[in-house]
């Protein structure tokens, strides 16, 4: 598979461990078998349309969490998601891929300028990608309402 080719729905998600912004590991398999995973990728902290997103997941939070564990992961380290976080409010997990192993892994590399492109993966309990999503332009926000119609589909 391609670094910067979207991960297929039905492909088992690949496994990882990545720091948040607490410094705390969350490890997917953890969740498998027990709930879905729902993974917001975006581009870099501090742009203003990832700031309008990562706000967003805050504030539907309890929405969103109702379906699974939310998370969201970008290239920036745990200290610039800490002071991001601090600045905003911002409440949910940020997961730090400074490393972009998990990013090529799930092929959301945005090659031209080494990071993330803008994506939603949502991963069942089965441990298999149930859907993915990549806006084509990375400048846009994500469409929420899209995102929770997904997870409101009996799976």
């Amino acid at each position: 598979m391609s670094e910067t080719t979207p991960i297929a729905v039905g492909a088992l998600a690949p496994d990882f461990t990545l720091q948040d912004q607490d410094n705390k590991e969350f490890h997917l398999a953890d969740h498998l078998g027990k709930k879905t995973v729902i993974l917001f990728f975006y581009p870099l902290d501090w742009s203003p349309t990832c700031t309008k997103e990562n706000a967003c997941f805050t504030q539907s939070l309890a929405r969103f969490e109702k379906y699974g564990a939310v998370a969201s992961i970008s290239v920036d380290s745990g200290y610039s998601h800490r002071a991001w976080a601090d600045k905003l409010g911002l409440k949910h997990r940020m997961l730090s891929d400074m490393h972009r192993s998990v990013i090529k892994a799930y092929g959301l590399l945005f090659a031209k300028a080494n990071i993330s492109q803008r994506a939603t993966v949502i991963i069942g309990k089965d441990g298999k990608v149930a859907w993915v999503k990549v806006e084509p332009d990375i400048t846009k926000e994500r469409d929420y309402a899209e995102v929770e119609s997904v997870l409101g589909r009996p799976s």
